[in-house]
């Protein structure tokens, strides 16, 4: 089965986003104005080929946990659809 997993990665809270800032604070030079605070992260998504949901949510975990994800900066989630 095909499976679609498309992963958020963010930074930690805890942690300084100088990108997400430097958009923040120029919002207002482009007249928008209310937004108080902007993180900027990535999104990857990944075609799958499993046996199973279980089998594609390992290999969706293993590439976050081994290279697409820098654990002690950011964070990430993930959703799971089978392609039909």
């Amino acid at each position: 089965m095909k499976f679609i997993a498309e992963i958020d990665i963010m930074p930690h809270k805890e942690l300084l986003d100088p990108q997400g800032k430097t958009v923040a604070k120029n919002m207002k030079n482009v007249d928008i104005e209310g937004v108080a605070d902007v993180r900027i992260g990535k999104h990857v998504m990944l075609t799958i080929d499993a046996e199973d949901e279980a089998s594609a949510k390992e290999k969706v975990e293993a590439a976050c946990e081994r290279i697409l994800v820098n654990a002690i900066m950011e964070k990430y989630t993930y959703t799971l659809s089978s392609e039909e």
